[in-house]
């Protein structure tokens, strides 16, 4: 399966190719790197420069630098960009582009990636389905995530977090979801933030990527609600919401049976009961919030 080809890949993040190579992957870490991957020389703790010699060696199919390293053979297959994180996401920008799936993306300050595991199970039945890996959430996981996306991919699931104000936003335009779900707010993060309510604006700007006609999910029960509900209705979305106290999707009970949760919801649809393998009631409203989003998308 070709991912990227030279052509494509130049094409995309305005680069140079070097060779005519042909990638079926997309890799930032030479210890997980897959033999064809297009191996991306971040610079993070160390410059990624450092390790394109080892990635080649190692069977990536290209290296995307912003200069050829030392020891690189001129001859190697590169893709020379100006500058390599722009390029990543412009590379997330294309397939994005390229791709006519339905996104869903995800945040909140807790419970991102136990979501959006789920919502990759839901969609997993019912079509391809692309979602991030682990909580790979910030400022390169999430182009990298969209880099990795087939053209082919009917849902794709995108998580979004942060740690300083103003990084949620820029993520969520390049995700461009159809429904963005918010799984609820908290204190985390906060020596970043003047307040919890400052965090609940952050989450709520992942709004301002929504495509037209967009759904906002949002948790219901929490004190910040309101800073939530007001951003959507300014941006012009349909909210739906969930939550234990009130809600268009609400959990109805939750109880532990032979060491699975078993849960009971109110939806759109109808009740519905169901079990989660695993305990804690949090995992139940972090299910409910699934739900709504998997309807909100259409599937």
């Amino acid at each position: 399966m070709t991912l990227w080809t030279a052509a494509g890949a130049a094409a995309a993040t305005r680069g140079r190719a070097l060779g005519e190579w042909s990638a079926s992957g997309v890799s930032i870490d030479t210890r997980s790197l897959r033999p064809g991957d297009l191996f991306v020389a971040l610079s993070a703790a160390r410059d990624g420069h450092e390790f394109v010699g080892q990635a080649l060696e190692r069977g990536a199919a290209a290296a995307m630098v912003s200069r050829i390293p030392e020891g690189v053979a001129p001859q190697a297959p590169l893709l020379i960009v100006e500058d390599v994180q722009a390029a990543l996401e412009d590379l997330g920008r294309a397939a994005r582009a390229r791709s006519a799936a339905r996104v869903i993306a995800v945040t909140g300050s807790v419970g991102k990636t136990s979501t959006k595991e789920m919502l990759a199970l839901m969609l997993g039945d019912q079509g391809a389905t692309h979602a991030s890996v682990a909580s790979y959430n910030n400022h390169w996981g999430v182009p990298l995530t969209l880099a990795r996306m087939e053209a082919a991919t009917d849902f794709a699931v995108i998580e979004i977090g942060m740690n300083h104000p103003g990084e949620i936003a820029p993520l969520a335009r390049l995700a461009r979801p159809h429904v963005a779900l918010v799984t609820t707010v908290a204190a985390a993060h906060l020596e970043a933030f003047d307040s919890i309510d400052a965090i609940a604006a952050e989450k709520a700007s992942i709004l301002q990527g929504l495509e037209p006609g967009g759904v906002a999910v949002l948790n219901a029960d929490i004190a910040q609600a309101a800073i939530l509900a007001r951003t959507a209705r300014g941006l012009g979305a349909d909210i739906v919401t969930f939550g234990a106290r009130g809600g268009d999707y609400r959990l109805l009970s939750a109880e532990i049976r032979d060491g699975r949760l078993a849960a009971r919801a109110a939806t759109g649809r109808g009740e519905l009961e169901f079990l989660l393998a695993t305990e804690g009631r949090h995992f139940a409203m972090n299910a409910i919030g699934a739900l709504a989003a998997v309807a909100a998308l259409g599937a």
